[in-house]
């Protein structure tokens, strides 16, 4: 078993398709992602996504559902 318990900071990023993931602080964001406002420990950082991201869905299939859903109802 691992007992190893990283003590790093981290902060929540955000994609352009409103995606989550944690990162490293210190590092620099890969292109296409940009710091969300949050940092802490990568514990932390997850439960504040388990929390805020609640519809897993790419933000550009979310605009295409509600179309698509809109066009057939309305």
């Amino acid at each position: 078993m691992d007992d190893y318990v990283d003590e790093g900071a981290y902060r929540v990023v955000r994609n352009d398709e409103e995606q989550y993931s944690v990162w490293p602080a210190e590092r620099e964001l890969p292109p296409g992602w940009q710091a969300e406002g949050t940092q802490g420990s990568q514990p932390e950082c997850l439960d504040y996504i388990g929390v805020i991201w609640n519809d897993m869905r790419p933000a550009s299939m979310r605009r295409y559902m509600d179309r698509t859903i809109c066009d057939e109802r309305c």
